[in-house]
């Protein structure tokens, strides 16, 4: 299939707290684009001070998709975000707007972007639970070792605390005899999409400087208070939404497991951590243009940068403001 066959798929992705909202809003402004979000807990209502979530009054007139579509007690997975995103991005085309992905799950992002095939192994949830008591009192780096010893490939990109998803690969295995690494999902077929990916980076210590200070924001908006009115509605702590960052660990000092203060050093140490992790996902996906926006206060030079890469993506067949002429 040629790009011209293709439909146009733009895409912004980077860490937590890099500065993806503000100028998201710019580009799909300047392209007449709709935003897709590729972020796996704004699906959540409810949840939307510890997700950074945009206000529907910070949006700008701009369409924003997948956000606030599910209730906390519900699951939601990677294929069910390819599949709901594969019916937006046509729909989207259809209306001759640009689709426009916005956000940090990196599974999400590129089983949307390069069309993965999810395994077909079913949830096992007496297995889930053998194994979650298996970490429970062996550690997690005993579980990990157990991916190890069947599928080192997937072990070694997954981190030891990641414990959902090194169950799930145990779960692919234990039912296929086949290693998640080996298996359809981990394939990377041709797009099915003429791909523009942006990505922004900045300084490591600045980024996380960013973060620290996100999460006191976060605080003072009331992120305490929204998680245990999330608790009070009966959302566990063993549910998919409720292991979310600022989620779990606000949790844990609600019950009384560690202080606020404790509970606060743990987040801003795992936001860390996970925008970290979100940087070596990025890093081995393929044809990103990043851009360095380290200096945040050159925002309308970071700006002119990104809307040439995508002019020069699309081959200028698509139109924008006036300012591409100054």
């Amino acid at each position: 299939m040629t790009n011209e066959a293709k439909p146009n798929v733009l895409v912004l992705l980077g860490p937590t707290a890099v500065g993806k909202t503000r100028l998201s809003l710019s580009i799909a402004d300047e392209f007449q684009a709709e935003i897709i979000s590729g972020d796996s807990m704004q699906v959540y209502r409810g949840m939307d001070i510890g997700t950074a979530k945009i206000k529907p009054s910070e949006m700008e007139g701009i369409p924003h998709h997948l956000i606030d579509i599910l209730d906390p007690r519900e699951p939601y997975s990677a294929a069910e975000f390819q599949t709901e995103g594969r019916r937006l991005i046509g729909e989207i085309t259809e209306s001759g707007k640009l689709p426009f992905i916005v956000g940090g799950t990196g599974l999400y992002i590129e089983s949307l972007c390069y069309g993965f095939r999810f395994s077909e192994a079913v949830a096992d949830e007496a297995f889930r639970a053998e194994m979650d008591r298996f970490a429970d009192e062996h550690g997690a780096l005993a579980l990990h070792a157990k991916l190890a010893e069947v599928d080192p490939a997937s072990a070694g990109r997954l981190h030891p605390n990641d414990r959902r998803r090194i169950i799930r690969a145990l779960e692919i295995y234990r039912q296929t005899n086949t290693p998640l690494s080996e298996s359809p999902a981990a394939q990377k077929p041709e797009s099915p999409y003429n791909l523009c990916l942006i990505g922004l980076t900045m300084d490591r210590q600045i980024l996380y400087k960013r973060i620290e200070e996100r999460i006191d924001e976060m605080l003072a908006e009331g992120l305490v208070e929204e998680v245990k009115r999330l608790m009070e509605r009966g959302c566990g702590r063993s549910l998919v939404s409720m292991q979310g960052l600022g989620y779990k660990e606000i949790a844990a000092y609600l019950e009384g497991e560690m202080t606020l203060e404790e509970s606060v050093t743990l987040l801003k140490r795992d936001t860390r951590r996970f925008a970290k992790r979100q940087l070596s996902w990025f890093r081995h996906m393929k044809d990103i243009h990043w851009i360095d926006v380290t200096d945040s206060g050159n925002f309308s030079g970071n700006f002119k940068e990104v809307r040439d890469i995508i002019a020069g993506k699309f081959h200028s067949g698509l139109e924008y403001t006036s300012e591409q002429s100054n």
